[in-house]
């Protein structure tokens, strides 16, 4: 029989003891799964693009025969090619590296993401705080046959964390796993 005001049986007693530190469990327990490495690519070939593109934009204004740039203009070409250049670098090798961090792990109470270069993280949702949960897809994430998968708490309108890079099909069981789960009393 059901207590209408805790809803709870009337056999289980609430408890809320203390738990000692060396009886927490250790974060060495939690398996993180790593997202596809076509996510990394997809990363390293769009910045490519994205440097080669506007040192190209840069080249075809500085050196087009239809009209004449004022001589600073001309001057600060090979600045603005080599900021171009560097900051692409830059962006490519934190790519190269960051994108290997990324992990995730589904259990059966909860979603966690681990991420980070230099300021590393780990988030962790109960399921049963999910509110709503999306596969999200763009036009490159289509073309490399991936998916971001983004959980949202209750009580808040932006996604708690998001989990990018992984195969449509396993993103689309973990949405449907959480939406199976999400009501289920936590044991």
């Amino acid at each position: 029989m059901m207590n209408q005001v805790d809803m709870q049986p009337d056999n289980v007693q609430f408890s809320n003891q203390q738990v000692r530190n060396d009886e927490l469990p250790h974060l060495d327990a939690l398996v993180l799964e790593p997202i596809s490495p076509k996510y990394r690519m997809l990363n390293l070939v769009f910045v490519t693009l994205l440097a080669l593109i506007l040192i190209g934009v840069v080249s075809v204004l500085r050196f087009n025969p239809f009209f004449d740039l004022p001589e600073d203009l001309v001057y600060a070409y090979p600045f603005v090619v080599g900021v171009i250049s560097i900051l692409g670098l830059v962006w490519f090798i934190y790519h190269w590296f960051a994108d290997t961090k990324i992990m995730y792990a589904v259990r059966e109470q909860d979603i966690s993401k681990q991420s980070g270069l230099v300021f590393r993280g780990l988030s962790c949702q109960p399921i049963l705080r999910v509110q709503h949960v999306e596969v999200k897809r763009g036009p490159f994430d289509r073309w490399a046959g991936l998916a971001k998968l983004q959980v949202f708490s209750a009580g808040g309108e932006m996604h708690t964390f998001e989990i990018p890079g992984l195969p449509l099909e396993r993103a689309e069981r973990i949405r449907q796993y959480i939406l199976d789960h999400k009501d289920v009393s936590a044991r």
